[in-house]
């Protein structure tokens, strides 16, 4: 065990080295790394250690190889370790929750970008969007509908990283709205009663009037569906 335990941390060492060298000589994506009888005789550590390093970050997506070129760097996406872990399975509660006040700070942040960039065509569709909800007046929306709804509203922003987050973190979201049911609809019931209960169709005309304030306390106003369980 002890050998395997410094196996690793050497691996570690070895894939710091390996960035390490790529920003002391100022690559890039598309420039060529050494080969790995270099880096290994450079390094002065086992071809074995060397490739695990590489293996570690071509599974990163920092590292390819190409015919004729050997390893070169990439630009890796943004949020592939991130993608691997956001699972409900295997995360707590207060994991999910902190998650989805996370969406809920990152949907209140895109609000100028959507009204900056909003087309007429995209009103057009989150209105088609709309003609297809079946939820009740307490926003029984279908898992489906919310998540076409809200990804349009991403994807007005025109941000590819913000799309993207949107569908990684959306399971999180799924999991608690489904495990959570009748506690979210009991509220909206009282939130109905109080006046307080934001809809899509209320948020799309903030949007058709132009009315960036009420659209950004609408934003925050959905996320009261969660209560106390949010807070």
């Amino acid at each position: 065990m002890r050998k395997s335990l410094q196996q690793v941390s050497l691996v570690d060492q070895i894939e710091s080295e390996i960035l390490k060298y790529s920003k002391t000589k100022g690559l890039g994506p598309g420039d060529s790394l050494p080969t790995l009888q270099e880096l290994t005789d450079t390094l002065g550590v086992g071809i074995s250690v060397v490739r695990e390093a590489i293996s570690r970050l071509r599974m990163v997506g920092l590292i390819e190889s190409r015919p004729h070129r050997g390893m070169i760097l990439k630009e890796p996406p943004l949020f592939s370790g991130l993608k691997r872990v956001i699972d409900p399975s295997i995360l707590g509660e207060e994991v999910m929750f902190n998650i989805l006040g996370y969406r809920l700070a990152l949907e209140v942040g895109i609000t100028e970008l959507i009204f900056k960039k909003i087309k007429p065509e995209d009103i057009s569709e989150l209105e088609e969007i709309l003609s297809r909800a079946n939820g009740n007046d307490y926003n029984d929306y279908t898992v489906e509908h919310d998540y076409e709804f809200h990804k349009k509203l991403y994807q007005i922003t025109g941000n590819p990283i913000v799309i993207e987050f949107q569908e990684i973190i959306y399971p999180i979201f799924v999991f608690l709205k489904n495990k959570y049911k009748d506690y979210i609809i009991e509220n909206n019931i009282k939130l109905k009663k109080e006046g307080k209960l934001v809809s899509h169709k209320y948020l799309v005309e903030c949007i058709k009037n132009g009315d960036k304030e009420a659209f950004l306390k609408g934003m925050a106003g959905q996320f009261e569906s969660y209560g106390d369980l949010l807070k």
